[in-house]
């Protein structure tokens, strides 16, 4: 049986070889985004040589995770597999999926590529309605500016509810602000209020039946009530891979004692 999402983010924490074991006051940190966002040079750029390779148990998807130091506090990062939807078409958006879903993670930063933003946000905007621990690292903005492209990332943030830092991560700019917007959003010193994504009434009126039940098995409410949502508008195999994930989350809940139906 393939191992559920929540204990691989248990075992990110100290076991993979990084460093040493126990290391229960570790913060753990998703990194997401489209392919070709510069996701990757955010990853090393964060976290150095301090890195490890692995399969996702049950895949053949490499997951790369890595570690820093800041003020005093230590992030595992794990650099998710580059995905442009959450709606599962491939063990690499399952992956994703079920890392935020289930495994919860302090905070998680969305990359995106300053020079086609419009299309990366479509994959923020799936995130934070998720976690609202999300920061969007507006990636690659020097490019952007030689080619005449303006951001407002202040104003992008009023709109999406979340912080958002522009960073080009191969020159280093903007990282030391990405890494005081993470700990401050993975110790809760910033609490990120994401903009609700509007829904009819009938569809909230249906998701709102089915959120006890998801609730039931541990999901944070938020999550919750993305299952909910997409178990409504979703078919075949991206519906059936969240059920899946429920039945799991199910069986470890109730091998906890906590969540038995």
């Amino acid at each position: 049986m393939r191992l559920a999402p929540e204990s691989i983010a248990r075992d990110l924490k100290g076991t993979d070889g990084l460093g040493p074991g126990g290391k229960t006051n570790e913060l753990v940190v998703a990194l997401a985004g489209n392919p070709n966002t510069g996701k990757s040079t955010v990853f090393n750029a964060l976290t150095g040589l301090r890195q490890h390779t692995g399969n996702w148990p049950g895949k053949t998807v490499a997951v790369a995770r890595g570690r820093y130091n800041h003020e005093g506090t230590s992030f595992v990062v794990v650099d998710l597999p580059g995905t442009y939807s959450l709606f599962t078409n491939s063990a690499e958006e399952e992956i994703a999926r079920d890392l935020l879903l289930a495994g919860a993670p302090d905070a998680t930063v969305v990359v995106a590529d300053a020079g086609c933003l419009e299309r990366n946000l479509n994959l923020a905007l799936q995130i934070v309605e998720i976690t609202p621990r999300t920061v969007v690292c507006v990636n690659l903005i020097d490019e952007a500016r030689k080619r005449g492209t303006t951001i407002d990332v202040n104003a992008l943030a009023m709109d999406l509810g979340v912080p958002v830092v522009a960073t080009a991560a191969r020159s280093g700019m903007g990282l030391k602000e990405l890494r005081d917007t993470i700990a401050a959003v993975a110790t809760g010193a910033i609490r990120p209020e994401p903009v609700p994504v509007p829904y009819s009434n009938t569809v909230s009126h249906a998701s709102n039946r089915l959120l006890p039940h998801i609730l039931r098995l541990g999901f944070e409410e938020r999550g919750a009530r993305w299952i909910a949502m997409s178990l409504l508008h979703s078919s075949g195999a991206a519906r059936d891979s969240l059920l899946r994930l429920m039945a799991e989350r199910s069986a470890v809940a109730d091998g906890e004692g906590g969540f038995a139906t």
